[in-house]
């Protein structure tokens, strides 16, 4: 028996439409490129398969000073409380061998006096090393090993004391805390300046207290590849600045931008606005000087990813003066505005300047039709707000009062106004 066809044809059923029907694209999700530098400064970078990790105990002060505080801490607690422990264990073993401890001698010549047990010997261990001195137990000159016992307690006391003390000062005098107050824009911007194309950002200390000798930095971090085909996974290339060019250190007491002039040994000439967006380099920035009040030299960093660079936009003036003062409104510090920018790169600007100039002039014709667009909307309206006061000046006028005086006939009346 055949199997009865469709009435419908198979073009026109349901599997045939769903095939022929068109898909949507499938857009996959950028995979996010690691961050060498993160936004607050820390080096994202993991130190792995260190075999000589004996060369950390070499150089035992600076790695105290890097560890973070709950391990200093610990560490600071464990060192005093065995030294206690291991001094204590002497003064016991000086005062069992002496005697000091057999409850049948009567009248003995102690070496330390009152010293009957492990507990009290702790004790008189913590008196000597933090000179508290309480004055109920002390040494006599009966036993020299105990005379020795007290020297080497007081230097070994002395040094822990010394290194303990300056490690726990230079953590807190980090040179990192005072970066915490130098800020950096969140985002950089590439716009037209001085008929050249420049990759700017903007930074600012909120402190009164000076840097002195604030220099800035950048560098464009990137993968490459050689012509010998080496692959280089964090190829750092230097970038100048205009700071740098000039050789001279910054005066930052006010926010200032940090220009960097596109040109040809610049490692962003070949970029459009469309190829930095999927392009994968980093610029790190790296502000140094030295902190006035201390004189230690603190270091901040940060970095911009191509997500984070604006092409065609300029930082938003932030320094007023009023009265006779120059403030600083640090709410709007990260605020950009949109420019007229070409979207080429600045090798097509140099070898195309007339790019340049199309780009100029219509930004400006459009700036001029915006102005007359509301011009005439504020003419429109001013003549709109006056038809009404007219209206309302007429509709407000005092009305015509009529009197009827009575003629001869006294029939007809004349109305005067």
């Amino acid at each position: 028996m055949y199997p009865r066809k469709s009435i419908i044809p198979e073009e026109f059923g349901l599997p045939g439409l769903v095939s022929r029907m068109p898909r949507k694209p499938v857009f996959r999700d950028r995979v996010n490129k690691a961050r060498f530098i993160a936004k607050n400064g820390s080096c994202n970078l993991a130190h792995k398969n260190i075999r000589e990790q004996g060369r950390f105990l070499q150089d035992v002060f600076t790695t105290l000073v890097d560890l973070k505080w709950r391990f200093t801490l610990v560490i600071f607690t464990t060192t005093f409380v065995s030294s206690w422990l291991l001094f204590a264990m002497s003064w016991w073993l000086v005062a069992f061998a002496h005697g000091d401890l057999d409850p049948g001698v009567k009248n003995p010549a102690y070496c330390v006096t009152d010293v009957k047990s492990f507990s009290s010997a702790f004790l008189f261990s913590i008196e000597v090393q933090v000179t508290i001195g309480f004055g109920g137990r002390m040494i006599t000159e009966e036993c020299p090993t105990a005379i020795t016992v007290l020297i080497l307690q007081n230097i070994v006391g002395l040094i822990i004391n010394a290194v303990m003390l300056g490690c726990i000062f230079m953590k807190t005098a980090q040179s990192n805390r005072r970066a915490e107050t130098l800020i950096f824009s969140r985002h950089a911007v590439i716009a037209v300046r001085n008929n050249r194309l420049c990759f700017m950002i903007r930074i600012g200390d909120l402190r009164k207290s000076m840097i002195i000798g604030a220099t800035v930095r950048l560098q464009v971090v990137r993968k490459t590849t050689t012509p010998e085909g080496e692959v280089i996974p964090i190829h750092q290339i230097d970038v100048q600045t205009e700071s740098a060019v000039a050789s001279n250190s910054l005066f930052l007491l006010a926010p200032l931008i940090i220009c960097h002039v596109i040109d040809k040994n610049s490692p962003l000439y070949d970029l459009s606005a469309m190829e930095l967006q999927c392009s994968d380099l980093e610029v790190i920035v790296i502000l140094e000087g030295v902190v006035e009040t201390t004189g230690i030299t603190t270091q901040a960093r940060t970095s911009y990813i191509s997500e984070e660079i604006q092409w065609g936009h300029r930082f938003v003036p932030i320094v007023t003066e009023e009265e006779g003062v120059y403030s600083v409104d640090y709410s709007k510090f990260g605020n950009t505005v949109k420019v007229a920018t070409p979207p080429c790169s600045a090798r097509e600007l140099d070898e195309k300047p007339s790019i340049l100039i199309q780009t100029l002039q219509k930004s400006e014709l459009s700036h001029q039709n915006s102005l007359r667009k509301r011009n005439s909307m504020r003419r429109n309206n001013s003549m709109r707000k006056g038809g009404n006061l007219h209206r309302n000046n007429s509709g407000l006028a005092p009305p015509k009062v009529q009197f009827f005086a009575p003629n001869d006939g006294g029939q007809n009346l004349n109305a005067v106004t």
